[in-house]
């Protein structure tokens, strides 16, 4: 690399040098990038709001400049990092919006000084919702977990952060299980006495539910009534259930069999002593089967960027602010709620694509551009993929104490009808039958298949 200089937003160190190169003012920043054919923006700007980063960002993507992000010089002064740290700008800082300090009350109140379990504590918003409830004074953390693998790896974070903070006191507890095996839920249940459950554990990944949904049903609908019937047998105090808004007027399997699971979640939720509720939101960036990582490894492959349609939009939220919520609606609960969580605006998948590209230093190959770097590609909507989501079923929902948590309460199946569906869902071995037993749970399910000549695999 050679350096050009560098940019400050203070007009008054306009043509000043530091060690030999100049400082300019960051009004003339276009001219200056013109002027000195720059390649490459390094930020090293970790305090500033998204706002502004955003901002920055704009102002320079209509060159064809690299933009990365510098490590927080503090950490380099005390050897945590190197300059071999330089990485990608986070599209995850462009997309989310201002942090909100959370309400330690709402935080404590399902957490501190006491046993909360984590189903799915190794996924994406498993494993995150472990590291805020290990930071929130919780006394043991049971770690739910079928896959080995993933349950080995959060354990091991969660011991190392443990040991370097000085919180000895805080019992890490891994458990190999499956939310469908409700003998192993009866005895974890009965031998720890979580006070507090999440239950994160889901097939989430729309097209392979698509291909199996006999077992999405056994794991997302049996798996959660499983568990929701334990926590009830156990007296545990709360419950809250991880959602999507894929269950609102779903067209997919996966869709509408989180739908089902909420339904079981308001059906126990008027019967037991046990505080039932569910916290419905959008995607979550970074996670796995985000379209964020898969972007960022097509560019570096030198494209095309595949995108199923331009006008998909989709909420977006980082994976922090999603369990901090998520943490803090299930301390409002009182029991049957659905929390939804203010995702902000919608945003437009081509967007994004267009914005990735050009933060990379490239353009985007099209007619009005013939020789751009990276092809943008329409493959076609995937089987049950909506061009919208949305995260109300009905149209009254009601504010709460939390500024970006809303709540509502929504209709659901009596509990003889549910009963009645769960062992249908049990004694179901082939996906016709699946899926029309999914319509008679979720009336509002539109599947999107229903007149294609698919293989779906049972």
């Amino acid at each position: 690399m050679r350096l050009r200089g560098y940019v400050d937003d203070d007009r008054r160190l306009d043509g000043q040098k530091l060690d030999g190169d100049r400082v300019f003012w960051s009004g003339d920043l276009p001219d200056v990038i013109s002027k000195y054919a720059v390649t490459d923006i390094l930020l090293a700007l970790p305090k500033i709001s998204r706002k502004k980063r955003r901002a920055i960002v704009d102002q320079v993507q209509k060159f064809k400049v690299h933009v990365q992000t510098l490590p927080n010089m503090k950490d380099i002064m005390d050897g945590q990092v190197s300059f071999n740290d330089i990485r990608e700008l986070d599209i995850e800082d462009l997309l989310g919006r201002e942090p909100v300090a959370p309400n330690d009350l709402l935080l404590g109140r399902t957490i501190v000084g006491k046993t909360v379990m984590v189903t799915g504590a190794g996924g994406s918003i498993g494993s995150e919702l472990c590291r805020q409830i290990t930071q929130s004074g919780v006394h043991r953390l049971l770690l739910f977990e079928l896959s080995e693998f993933s349950l080995y790896a959060i354990e091991s974070e969660l011991k190392r952060y443990i040991k370097s903070s000085d919180l000895e006191n805080i019992d890490i507890i891994p458990v190999l299980g499956s939310v469908t095996d409700a003998r192993r839920l009866q005895e974890t249940l009965s031998y720890w006495k979580p006070d507090t459950i999440f239950h994160a554990a889901a097939y989430k990944h729309v097209p392979l539910v698509e291909a199996n949904p006999v077992e999405g049903i056994r794991n997302n609908v049996l798996g959660t009534f499983e568990l929701a019937n334990a926590a009830h047998a156990a007296n545990v105090s709360d419950f809250i259930l991880i959602s999507t808004d894929k269950a609102v007027r779903p067209t997919n399997v996966m869709g509408a069999t989180k739908r089902s699971a909420e339904q079981i979640i308001q059906a126990f939720a008027e019967k037991s002593e046990t505080r039932f509720s569910m916290v419905r939101f959008g995607n979550v960036l970074g996670s796995s089967g985000s379209v964020v990582p898969l972007f960022r490894q097509q560019i570096e492959m030198g494209g095309p960027i595949t995108l199923t349609h331009r006008n998909v939009t989709r909420y977006f939220m980082t994976i922090p602010e999603a369990a901090q919520l998520v943490i803090q609606a299930g301390g409002m609960a009182k029991g049957g709620e659905v929390f939804v969580l203010d995702m902000g605006k919608a945003v437009r998948i081509i967007d994004l694509a267009n914005t990735m590209v050009q933060l990379s230093g490239l353009t985007v190959r099209s007619e009005a551009n013939p020789d751009g770097d990276i092809e943008i590609q329409e493959i076609g909507m995937r089987p049950g993929e909506k061009l919208y989501e949305e995260l109300i079923i009905g149209n009254n929902p009601k504010s709460t104490v939390h500024n970006r948590i809303m709540m509502a309460r929504e209709n659901h199946l009596d509990q003889a009808d549910l009963d009645q569906l769960v062992d249908g869902f049990r004694k179901c071995r082939e996906s016709g039958e699946a899926i029309a037993l999914l319509k008679k749970m979720v009336p509002e399910f539109d599947h999107k298949r229903d007149n294609e000549e698919v293989e779906i695999a049972s």
